[in-house]
């Protein structure tokens, strides 16, 4: 008989992040190869992050167990004969670092490599060519940061530290001015001028000359190198001004772009400089002063008033407000308070209450802390979210998967072009420097230099402001998808709804009454980590008073529909109605779904009790809507969402109370797992669709969505790293601000394209017709330059004047 599983991908293979890896298509093969799987595929998600691959086999020729193992004994073998290595080397242009990338990647051996401006690298390799070290080689080669590239050059380069590209434009703009006006002003001889023109040349082109040249090396021509023949062809024809103007413009727009992009990228280092470098921490009786990587996880540290918190854990001692915006983005600070059970507490901190739980990199307020650390420095929620977003710088968006590729048809066009251009001579009648001179204009401005940056610069701005304000954005995928959102789908429990469910209706049936009603429900739940469960014991032992519940044993869950275990040697079942048509025992009787009928009705969730065969009664509980629950969707409408609904496993009549109070246009209730997943699945074959959840139950629904975003992901480790996108804390206000973020990101590289593909389109012909040289870089560069900082406007974000300007448009 054919059955599926599904076999989580972090766990087959650890090292592969990316859906579209080849170790994935590989792994497919091997599985589908083995007797028994009829097909495998991996269940996508929003961006291109791993999720799960889901395996159809038959079960009479293969066991899940022997599946399971196989998958493991596959993943072994691919990840010993494929490398995935990550890695930094110094920021560079986001031009140079496209180039180096490719160049990279024509190593043998190398089969993929991505590299960002910030200096991230991420590389598969094919470990039968080549080794860990020697990609660690080509890199450190390429890269200009081995010890036999740092030669003269690259200290003279340095001489004024990190303003020296600026200065030596400056210099060009100076020598470029003496030079144009001395013979204008003064009678000089003609080679003063010349001297300064070539000064000119010097500071102008020390570094292009640079980048050009490890272009060159790389195997690579680029736009510098093109910009120095150009250079060169105006000296040679003697119009060095116009050749020093070109150097100038370029130097100075290649400057201004640095400086940018080093904004962007400065926004994200930020992150990561949020903690503390070292923390004072109570150990054997005494207080010392340790660096925050010595922590451990069990240490006490103790918290000045509006001091930074070194490590993530828990309040031991003391009360305070904890500013915990650079985190998670809350505008308002947190009050604090210790736990009553220190020692349970630490048995299990991620089910502890927002009240106790502290983040690293958070502010104190005015009451000292003792916090019991539960993560050491590197597994610390900043330090993932900082790891995260330097990924995602990794991670192309769609729009630049296709500006690479239209990039790699158009060069080699326009170098083409302008090959047949250098010889115009032969047809038409003028000299060959006319025909030359034309050639250098065309290719200027024919280069795509701001389309390559439109893109990545945008998807910098936009992922950095994210982060800044609680929202972890996971690459350019995401962030350009959520922003064409046509629905979104949200779960109600702990998303629209506040989480914490409490005890309602307490119903005896027959001749049982409401106490012993009650310590058989109280007994059985104690065993379960459900938050239903959690609000039957609470508000339960609330009505109890000093009376004791039973004992219970053996709990077993039956998914989506309730639990059983042992009371008094008979087993009993609490959960839905519909448990209690598909196990063995009497059917509901009709008075106590009458019951039952009535409270769902009125808003309620049920739970139904059955001692052995004795319906007890029924147990009512209410879940309130958020309080921000209905102007955010008012909000998501503004923005243009045009269709939200609440998928639930709840009962439809809470479901739809719960959606008309929160102005949502459907509810579907009664839904189980894979029936959400089927859901979610339909609604991405009318459009894009985000699931919004809280990353850990949702999970498969949100794997199947176009973009997942989890909620209060800084408390869970798995919301982390099941969610494309991630709002930081538990507060549905943030969802908005990343939809309207998302959106304005869109409409910049939207913007951008436009601009730059525009340019092209007119400096082309005009170049053609008799544009100089240096008019057309001055178009050429000012246009980069106008992208980047166009970009830059995403980190000024703010959701509320993008609010205006999508109810003004």
């Amino acid at each position: 008989m054919t059955t599926k599983a599904k076999l989580d991908l972090k766990l087959v293979l650890p090292d592969v992040d990316d859906q579209h890896d080849a170790c994935l298509e590989r792994l497919r093969d091997l599985l589908q190869a083995k007797r028994g799987v009829e097909r495998s595929h991996v269940l996508a998600t929003g961006d291109r992050s791993v999720g799960y691959l889901c395996v159809h086999f038959d079960q009479d020729l293969v066991s899940l167990q022997d599946l399971r193992h196989f998958a493991q004994q596959a993943g072994l073998q691919l990840q010993a004969s494929y490398g995935h290595l990550k890695t930094d080397i110094e920021p560079l242009p986001e031009r140079r670092a496209r180039s180096l990338a490719r160049s990279l990647q024509n190593e043998e051996g190398i089969l993929e490599a991505v590299i960002s401006g910030d200096g991230s690298v991420r590389v598969e390799f094919d470990r039968e060519q080549i080794d860990d070290e020697s990609v660690h080689s080509h890199i450190e080669r390429l890269s200009g940061v081995a010890e036999h590239a740092d030669d003269e050059a690259h200290a003279h380069g340095g001489i004024f530290g990190e303003r020296t590209e600026l200065i030596f434009v400056a210099l060009c703009g100076v020598a470029l001015l003496l030079g144009w006006l001395l013979p204008k002003l003064v009678t000089v001889p003609e080679w003063i001028p010349l001297s300064v023109l070539v000064a000119a040349y010097f500071f102008g082109g020390w570094f292009t000359v640079k980048e050009a040249w490890a272009n060159l090396r790389s195997g690579r021509f680029e736009i510098d190198t093109l910009m120095l023949v150009a250079a060169a062809g105006a000296a040679a024809l003697g119009a060095w001004e116009e050749g020093a103007l070109l150097l100038f413009l370029f130097s100075l727009g290649h400057a201004l772009e640095a400086y940018a992009m080093g904004r962007a990228k400065r926004a994200i280092e930020a992150l990561g400089e949020l903690a503390p470098r070292t923390a004072t921490v109570r150990r054997d009786g005494t207080v010392q002063e340790v660096a925050v990587e010595n922590l451990r996880i069990g240490d006490v540290v103790l918290v000045k008033p509006n001091a930074r918190l070194p490590a993530d854990g828990f309040v031991s001692d003391g009360e305070s407000s904890v500013n915990q915006a650079p985190i998670t983005g809350e505008s308002v600070p947190v009050d604090k308070f210790p736990v009553s059970d220190e020692a349970g507490a630490a048995t299990n901190p991620d089910q502890l209450d927002a009240a106790h739980r502290v983040f690293a990199g958070s502010i104190n307020g005015g009451g000292a802390l003792e916090i019991h650390v539960t993560r050491i420095a590197a597994d610390s929620t900043l330090a993932r979210v900082v790891e995260m977003v330097r990924n995602a710088e990794t991670q192309q968006s769609p729009t630049q998967q296709f500006t690479d590729r239209f990039e790699r048809i158009f060069v080699p066009v326009v170098i083409a072009g302008a090959v047949l251009a250098m010889f115009a001579w032969v047809i038409v009648d003028e000299p060959f420097s006319a025909s030359f001179y034309r050639a250098m204009a065309l290719l200027v401005a024919a280069s795509p230099c701001a389309l390559a940056i439109a893109t990545p610069s945008a998807v910098l701005s936009g992922v950095a402001r994210a982060a800044r304000g609680g929202v972890l954005v996971k690459g350019g995928a995401p962030l350009e998808h959520l922003g064409r959102l046509s629905a979104i789908a949200f779960d109600k429990t702990g998303t629209l709804t506040e989480g914490k469910p409490r005890l309602t209706d307490v119903i005896p049936y027959g001749s049982t009454d409401e106490q012993y009603l009650l310590c058989v429900a109280i007994g059985i739940e104690t065993l379960s980590d459900h938050p239903l469960a959690a609000a039957v014991v609470r508000g339960g032992k609330e009505r109890l008073g000093s009376v004791e519940p039973f004992t219970a044993s053996n709990l077993k869950s039956i998914t989506g529909r309730g639990v059983s275990a042992e009371v008094g040697g008979e087993t009993t079942f609490i959960g839905k109605d519909d448990l209690f048509a598909e196990v063995d025992g009497p059917p509901i009787p009709v008075a106590l779904h009458e019951m039952v009928k009535k409270l769902e009705s009125a808003g309620r969730t049920t739970m139904i009790v059955r001692h052995g065969p004795v319906y007890l009664g029924v147990i009512g509980l209410m879940d309130t809507p958020r309080e921000a629950a209905a102007a955010v969707v008012k909000r998501l409408r503004s923005l243009g969402i045009t269709r939200m609904l609440m998928i639930s496993g709840d009962n439809q009549q809470v479901a739809d109370a719960v959606a008309r109070e929160v102005g949502l246009d459907e509810a579907r209730g009664d839904l189980m797992p894979d029936d959400k997943v089927t859901t979610i699945k339909q609604l991405r074959s009318e459009g894009h669709v985000a699931m919004v959840g809280d990353g850990v139950n949702d999970a498969p629904a949100m794997a199947n969505a176009t973009v997942g975003i989890a909620m209060g992901a800084a408390g869970s480790d798995v919301a982390l790293e099941t969610a494309d996108i991630a709002l930081m804390a538990d507060d549905l206000n943030h969802l908005p601000f990343a939809v309207g973020l998302s959106r304005a990101t869109s409409r910049i590289i939207r913007q951008n394209l436009w601009l730059s593909l525009g340019i092209v389109a007119l400096l082309v012909p005009s170049t053609l017709f008799g544009l100089s040289i240096g008019a057309a870089v001055l178009v050429h560069e000012g246009s980069t330059v106008v992208v980047v900082f166009n970009a830059l406007r995403l980190l000024a974000f703010s959701d509320e004047a993008d609010l205006k300007g999508e109810r003004r448009g």
